[in-house]
């Protein structure tokens, strides 16, 4: 499903925003959930709501046998032949296991994407070891204190199938060291921590927006897309 905001008349290269759907959606689905649309339509944005194979495949879980990766880069490069994409500005964003996704893409789609912003999931210790993103990446992550699904503070989880999570804080410095920022994550206001840009090579940033008692719940778009939109491709 492409959703293509109202000032959009091709004349000028947009942003394409990838919005994964969660556990049990569809694209089609989550195109009237997903937090991005009235936040990103001034900015011209045109997103697309891809449809997962049963479940997205993030490698320990949860769609075997289907390569996910391969497919959100060719919907990229479908989209950018239907539409008038800047390249530069390509991102990735998902909900709950479409946050999986966008964290799996930020691992292995890092010369696609320009910056990622998943939610209401973390790494997984299971294929942590395997993420080694082309380049320094810009991560915002979106997590509520009191997920009952995806613990803030990490650990195991059985819902789908047997995978660890790093934990909010854990994963926000996971991406720190990937991408080889120094120093320590400060208080940015809002409920956000993070490396800013000045810490990380390529003034990438990597931001946790902690929402305190929230539940498992979609990213609060006004907090990530200004992170995602100050960064490009380079």
């Amino acid at each position: 499903m492409l959703h293509v905001p109202s000032g959009y008349t091709g004349k000028t290269a947009v942003p394409l925003l990838v919005d994964f759907h969660p556990h049990g959606s569809t694209g089609p689905s989550w195109q009237t959930s997903s937090p991005y649309p009235p936040v990103v339509d001034g900015d011209g944005v045109v997103i697309a709501f891809p449809s997962a194979v049963t479940d997205w495949n993030v490698g320990p879980c949860c769609s075997d046998g289907v390569d996910d990766v391969g497919f959100a880069k060719a919907l990229v490069k479908e989209v950018e032949g239907l539409a008038c994409i800047d390249v530069k500005r390509v991102y990735a964003a998902g909900f709950s296991m479409g946050g999986g996704m966008t964290n799996y893409v930020a691992c292995n789609a890092a010369d696609v994407f320009a910056a990622f912003a998943p939610a209401a999931f973390d790494l997984l210790q299971e294929n942590v070891a395997d993420c080694k993103p082309a380049r320094p990446i810009t991560v915002v992550s979106f997590r509520g204190t009191a997920d009952p699904y995806v613990p803030y503070a990490g650990g195991l989880s059985n819902l789908v199938k047997p995978i660890t999570f790093l934990g909010a804080v854990n994963t926000m410095k996971k991406w720190a060291e990937l991408n080889g920022c120094t120093g320590s994550a400060a208080d940015e206001g809002n409920g956000c921590q993070g490396y800013a840009a000045s810490q990380c090579p390529g003034g990438v940033e990597v931001v946790l927006c902690t929402k305190q008692d929230g539940g498992h719940e979609a990213a609060n778009a006004n907090l990530t897309w200004p992170v995602l939109k100050r960064h490009t491709f380079p």
